[in-house]
């Protein structure tokens, strides 16, 4: 699942709890489907309290905010079905859900299964949806809130009757009291099956160990993820990944917030040392001790010399080095 930049922010590996727990809450600067987005990712998260605030701030999310969202054919599907789930004693919402064009069948039978009797009639009526879902009026019949002369109706299609005494044995179509409470005690909880998180999502549940195995192995993504990760372990073994390129090794070189790990990691790789250009970046780099830094000088040239000569961020033994050889270099021009 893709999310926008602002959403991967606030949901990224490394994001202080403090501000998680406020866009949990909905007190954040994010709005509309940046929020539902950020919002179900927290229902996911292993911080009980983070959860449990998405969960409840989802739940009396404004109508009106969803509306638009879950009639959107570009919706992702599990996004969709996780709204579904989530209001789904909510006709206002429902409503352009269930005619949302990527809609599934698993999320129509959800509905359709555990919906209250206010929102039967967004299915009964819609004989479009329940043509193209052959599932849907199965799972009405074994929903303990539809009224028995519905669900007699329905079971008059042998194939309905079949698949409704396989879905609920022996179940009475009466509409319980303790059906009802049951449905009631469903809509609390949440989704109990698997969802394809996006990676940063992934990367929030994982133990430490587990990081440091996908930042060995993992894709570009997974490295840019773990490069943030605060727990040097973690950003360290990032470098240990086959798969990493010059690029990459490059930036994080330029990049002074890079730790003193990192750093030291680059320099003892002789490969990654033989480029000229990564060299320049770790002469530059304010966490280089200065021998090492002194002793890549000689391959630098005029221009980097230079800038180096007026650096403040790199010890003063460089910073008078450079000067020398800068000095020495205009002479022989």
């Amino acid at each position: 699942m893709r999310v926008s930049p602002e959403v991967a922010k606030i949901v990224a590996p490394g994001v202080a709890r403090d501000l998680q727990l406020t866009v949990a809450q909905g007190k954040s600067p994010l709005t509309g489907s940046d929020l539902v987005t950020a919002l179900f990712f927290f229902c996911r998260s292993p911080d009980a309290e983070i959860k449990g605030a998405a969960l409840l701030t989802l739940r009396h999310l404004p109508a009106s905010i969803l509306v638009a969202m879950v009639g959107d054919a570009a919706l992702h599907p599990q996004l969709l079905h996780f709204l579904a789930q989530v209001r789904l004693q909510d006709p206002q919402v429902m409503s352009p859900l269930l005619g949302n064009p990527g809609l599934t069948e698993a999320t129509a039978v959800l509905v359709a299964g555990r919906c209250g009797a206010a929102l039967m009639p967004l299915l009964l009526e819609n004989a479009e949806l329940r043509s193209r879902f052959p599932g849907i009026d199965a799972a009405l019949v074994a929903n303990p809130a539809l009224p028995p002369a519905l669900a007699e109706r329905l079971t008059s299609t042998p194939a309905v009757a079949t698949a409704a005494v396989s879905a609920a044995p022996g179940e009475s179509r009466e509409v319980k009291d303790e059906a009802a409470d049951e449905n009631e005690e469903d809509e609390e909880k949440l989704p109990e099956e698997e969802i394809n998180l996006s990676k940063y999502q992934q990367a929030l549940e994982m133990e430490v160990s587990a990081k440091i195995k996908m930042a060995i192995t993992g894709d570009k993504e997974w490295r840019a993820i773990f490069l943030k990760d605060p727990n040097k372990l973690v950003h360290g073994a990032v470098l240990k990944n086959p798969r990493i390129t010059d690029g990459e090794v490059l930036a994080l070189a330029k990049n002074k917030t890079s730790s003193d790990e990192m750093i030291r990691i680059i320099l003892l790789n002789r490969e990654w040392t033989k480029n000229l250009t990564i060299k320049a970046a770790l002469v530059l780099h304010p966490k280089t001790p200065a021998p090492q830094a002194l002793r890549f000088m000689n391959f630098l040239d005029l221009k980097v010399l230079k800038k180096l000569a007026k650096s403040k961020g790199v010890s003063q033994v460089v910073v008078n080095a450079a000067r020398r050889m800068a000095a020495d270099k205009d002479k022989k021009r």
